[in-house]
């Protein structure tokens, strides 16, 4: 918020220089991002009257003037503006002047031969205005020739562009700011005090009520009835208070209505009332505040007609709308030149409602910025009673009737408890050798002069106040740790000791954080780039969480799986020519399993391409990614893990093709899938043949890394005999795994069994119908001794009468 000082030093007194004033306003939580000092924009510009104007002799735009600055002799100005007359009293650039806005300092010069000593300014050449079409002339009776200009064109001010936090709502307005240095600096505070609303000529013609729909999302609305309005331009020292804080002045009433919200942080709003009876036709008039109906639309004050939802609040007229509530009013109602009839409203709105009104449409005000924030409900009147009077003063109104409607839930301000023992143990001691710790006096003028009434009550040797916050912070304030922040932001964070605490705890990881660190580092190692996506997506499944408010179409819904995610990431890769991608990301997923909400954490990875380096020496041909190889990526990433994971078919993954899919086993547990890409969704998102894929649920993975047996690893020393290995062939059923096969040999061939694994596999010609040809290779070896056939042939017996019983092999060696 821009604040002007001229304006603040009306509610407070400011001692301090605006530099001063920043660093305090900073320090205590409210960032002054820019101090813009007007007063350099016409340091050097006086008041002066053009006594002469004639045409340059050598050239037909320019005139010479001879103007009056109240020195002995006038000066002489070449100046090129062809509204320059004589008599006019005019803003005077005089030699060494700098005027920053143009970047121009004045020098004694000769214009086509004619000297000129100074400059008549513009409004655009002081940086007033953007354009102008010619010099500017002031209207005044007797002109202190001579005499500074900025006083009269507002220049001789100083604006601090203030940012508030977002629990600050009350540093949205003078009145929130002029407390705060109040209670920073202990300067006086005047606060503007209009007198009780007297309604002096009612007029008994005016019937107005209110019906408030939904006492939550309105719980107060005050409507107040002014004739006699005469629209005029406002008078120039509001309107350079508008323009100070960056607001364009209208017309009396809506400069009004600006300067209270600038000055209160109230949002207020007028209506033409004659306007409104014509549109409903009844000089009986209902305002209601009620949400909106799925069919209504309405012609906000920007001139968009919008497309109402069931979530905005509108303000009707004989339940017409006629106004978004809190956020903008209609243009058919508006305030324009010829209006004599005002209804103006004031209300307090729900935040959350305004908020979500707003976003709903994509509408963002001066009035909703306030009420999602949260407007000071207790000093709604004395803003109200504010305006009116202004109204009188400045646009003649005569108020002839008020309505209201008034919730029955009244602010609660509930008092807390604060202990001085609590407030010195959380923000220690101070930088002082006498009394290192806050005195409680400190403590009562620190909160009082922000507003609290303290009561004090001891306790032995402990101080313990009972405190009111002031009703403009009853949303902020609401425990003792609050009030404690607001002691140590008042009296100065910078007064305290920069103190470590005396023990300290070594920190640690959990084991899940630490398997997890380990689990990106394996795939990183495999050469998988991590991947984090949105956890938002667009509503597709019928067990999708959706979101109630989202603030885009594409992200309304939480993800049910990851997969997607890393497809689209595949694309986008290839598309923009960085070829394809091999990552992984670890995110959580959500789901809806009737009325229950669930969510877990899992991790997912996409592969395909060519992963091997040098493809020169295929003549530039790719080598696409098997499914093997990508399998045995996997496997390289369970055995650095330390993990035995199951494969078993699996068919009923609609983005995985039928036939290369497996789901994964760990110790009993379903880990998750992996598989090749379904060919139809690679020929619809123009994808190479050979992409792969896998999700897992991360909690069984982590639960596998982190059993006993897997925590501390024991080491087991190379055997120095060398090995003996036996080749076992035979006929097998097709749907047989392998997987079971070899976990039949190993538990067979006991503890001399080193390895085994399969290298061949055959299917066609000699070969039974629906049975494949497998070939295993069978590694024994012990660490105490050279293994001979006699160690060795009773236990590759036992394995091949295994193989026969289990599985009905036909043994072909």
């Amino acid at each position: 918020m821009r604040i002007s000082l001229n304006w603040l030093q009306e509610l407070v007194d400011i001692q301090n220089t605006p530099q001063e004033l920043s660093e305090i306003l900073t320090m205590a939580g409210f960032e002054v991002e820019d101090i813009e000092d007007l007063r350099s924009w016409a340091d050097g510009v006086v008041l002066g009257k053009i006594i002469q104007a004639e045409q340059h002799p050598n050239a037909d735009k320019l005139r010479v003037c001879q103007v009056d600055i109240g020195a002995s002799d006038p000066l002489n100005i070449v100046c090129g503006a062809s509204n320059a007359a004589s008599g006019m009293v005019v803003a005077v650039a005089v030699l060494g002047t700098h005027l920053p806005k143009i970047n121009l300092t004045l020098k004694k010069t000769k214009l086509r031969g004619v000297p000129s000593e100074g400059m008549i300014c513009s409004l655009a050449e002081l940086g007033l205005e953007k354009d102008s079409a010619g010099i500017h002339s002031f209207n005044l009776e007797n002109p202190a020739l001579g005499s500074d200009i900025r006083p009269l064109l507002g220049l001789d001010d100083v604006i601090l562009d203030v940012t508030a936090t977002a629990n600050r709502a009350d540093g949205l307005s003078m009145v929130g700011i002029a407390r705060e240095i109040a209670a920073l600096t202990g300067a006086n505070l005047r606060i503007p005090q209009p007198p009780e609303l007297l309604i002096e000529q009612p007029d008994q013609s005016e019937s107005l009520a209110i019906e408030i729909a939904d006492k939550t999302a309105c719980p107060i609305y005050i409507g107040t009835i002014i004739q006699g309005v005469k629209i005029a331009p406002s008078p120039e020292w509001l309107q350079r208070r508008l323009q100070a804080a960056g607001v364009r002045p209208i017309n009396n009433v809506v400069d009004i209505t600006n300067y209270i919200l600038l000055e209160w942080g109230q949002p207020l709003h007028a209506f033409d009332l004659d306007r409104i009876k014509q549109l409903t036709s009844s000089q009986d008039l209902t305002v209601g505040v009620r949400f909106a109906k799925s069919d209504e639309s309405l012609k906000t004050l920007d001139g968009q007609t919008r497309k109402l939802q069931e979530q905005n609040l509108l303000i009707t007229a004989n339940n017409y709308p006629v106004a978004l509530a809190g956020v903008m009013g209609g243009e058919e109602t508006e305030v324009f030149a010829q209006t004599q009839n005002l209804l103006l409203e004031a209300a307090i709105f729900s935040p959350i409602a305004i908020r979500r009104s707003a976003r709903a449409q994509g509408l963002r005000s001066e009035a909703s910025t306030r009420y999602e924030r949260g407007v000071n409900q207790a000093e709604l009147e004395l803003a109200c009673r504010r305006a009116i009077l202004l109204l009188k003063q400045l646009a003649s109104g005569v108020p002839v009737c008020q309505e209201s409607d008034r919730s029955s839930i009244k602010i609660q301000i509930p008092e807390i408890t604060l202990r001085l023992d609590r407030i010195n143990a959380i923000l220690g001691q101070l930088k002082r050798d006498e009394s290192p710790y806050l005195l409680p006096e400190e403590v009562e003028k620190t909160l009082t002069a922000l507003g609290c009434k303290l009561v004090r009550e001891s306790h032995g040797n402990s101080v313990i106040w009972q405190v009111t916050v002031p009703p403009y912070r009853y949303r902020d304030l609401e425990r003792e740790i609050d009030l404690i922040e607001e002691v140590a932001r008042l009296y100065g964070y910078d007064q305290f000791r920069d103190t470590l605490p005396s023990q300290g705890v070594c920190g640690y990881l959990p084991l899940e954080q630490v398997a997890t660190r380990q689990i990106r580092a394996v795939f990183r190692g495999e050469g998988l780039t991590e991947l984090m996506h949105y956890s938002l997506v667009k509503t597709e499944g019928d067990n999708q969480v959706v979101l109630d408010n989202p603030l885009f179409v594409e992200y309304s819904a939480l993800r049910t799986e990851m997969l997607t995610g890393l497809i689209d990431a595949f694309v986008y890769n290839l598309e923009n020519g960085n070829g394809p991608l091999n990552g992984f990301e670890i995110g959580r997923i959500f789901w809806k399993e009737g009325d229950e909400y669930k969510e877990q954490d899992a991790i997912a990875g996409i592969m395909g391409g060519d992963r091997s380096f040098g493809c020169w020496v295929r003549s530039g041909q790719e080598q696409p990614l098997t499914w093997f190889e990508a399998k045995g990526i996997l496997e390289a990433v369970f055995q650095r893990l330390n993990l035995t994971v199951e494969y078993k078919p699996e068919s009923t993954i609609e983005l995985l093709h039928p036939g290369r899919t497996a789901s994964l086993w760990l110790q009993g547990k379903r880990l998750g899938i992996f598989g090749q890409l379904h060919p139809q969704l690679c020929q619809k998102q123009d994808l190479p043949n050979q992409v792969y894929a896998f999700e897992f649920e991360l909690s069984v993975l982590l639960e596998g890394m982190n059993r006993p047996s897997n925590l501390v690893r024991k080491f087991k020393p190379f055997s120095t005999f060398p090995a003996s290995d036996r080749d076992i062939a035979f006929f097998v059923p097709v749907e047989v795994p392998v997987s079971d096969i070899q976990r039949c040999i190993t538990k067979a061939a006991g503890n001399l069994l080193e390895s085994v694994e399969v290298f061949d596999e055959y299917r066609g010609k000699n070969v039974p119908e629906g049975q494949r040809s497998l070939a295993f290779r069978l590694v024994y070896r012990v660490s105490d001794r050279t293994l001979t056939d006699t160690d060795i042939d009773p236990f590759q017996q036992k394995v091949r009468d295994a193989l026969v019983q289990q599985f009905n092999v036909s043994l072909r060696s």
